[in-house]
């Protein structure tokens, strides 16, 4: 892993590398005989910028225990996310909801993301993710939560997190163009990215594509009476003229 992080680096010294589940440092950890610690600060020296937050599902782990028995518990989740933080690697924070969950689980999931962020400050934005039923074994008897959900959810994380996490992203690969616009009168302020490949949403049942232009985004955001901005992973405004 440090080595395709130093070959990324050597080749595209400029460029801001998002990578590595909490699972899958966890995973590598283990695999190497190191401490977490000793894992990311390894991963941090050969170019490691910034982490997604995802494995996190929902972090209540009499749910976990269904859902993803093989994955980390909620204790290890957290401990490889504060110690990302507290080494100066931010992350994001996500949820999946809309399986076997209920909102008091929803509810003590983004209590756990808000008491993360009060200690260290690491994350830099929260991600709901509806979960996609289809082509799974946790799907079979199961439609996803419905879009009335999916908007009580965005709007509940923005009162919970207010003051704390800044940025709520509507994933729209996920709840489709047409809701992710509505949700960003429900507390989100985030459409995510223009992506060019996506296969996890794609292959559990999303229909809402793989690649949405700059100029599609800019339509669908004013339409909602919102003023775009483009981005960069750490919430940073990029000018225009240097977008390409």
């Amino acid at each position: 892993y440090c080595d395709i992080l130093e070959s990324i680096k050597t080749e595209f010294p400029e460029m801001h590398t998002h990578a590595f589940s909490p699972m899958e440092v966890y995973h590598m950890a283990r695999q190497s005989g190191v401490s977490i610690l000793a894992a990311l600060k390894s991963l941090k020296k050969s170019g490691l910028d910034s982490m997604p937050g995802t494995a996190a599902e929902i972090l209540v782990d009499r749910i976990r225990a269904e859902i993803c028995p093989n994955k980390l518990s909620t204790d290890e989740w957290i401990k490889v996310i504060k110690t990302a933080h507290k080494l100066g690697i931010p992350t994001t924070a996500t949820i999946m909801y809309g399986h076997i969950e209920n909102w008091e689980d929803r509810i003590e999931h983004i209590l756990i993301i808000r008491d993360i962020q009060k200690e260290t400050k690491g994350f830099t934005e929260f991600v709901p993710l509806p979960f996609m039923p289809h082509n799974n074994p946790l799907g079979i008897g199961l439609y996803g939560p419905t879009g009335i959900e999916d908007l009580k959810l965005h709007s509940i994380a923005r009162i919970i997190l207010y003051k704390h996490i800044d940025n709520i992203q509507a994933s729209w690969v996920k709840l489709g163009k047409k809701l992710a616009q509505i949700a960003l009168h429900c507390g989100a302020n985030d459409l995510g990215g223009t992506l060019m490949e996506e296969n996890i949403s794609k292959s559990a049942g999303a229909k809402s594509g793989e690649y949405m232009s700059t100029s599609e985004f800019e339509f669908i955001i004013r339409k909602a009476g919102r003023i775009p901005r483009i981005r960069n992973t750490l919430y940073v405004s990029i000018p225009r003229k240097d977008f390409s």
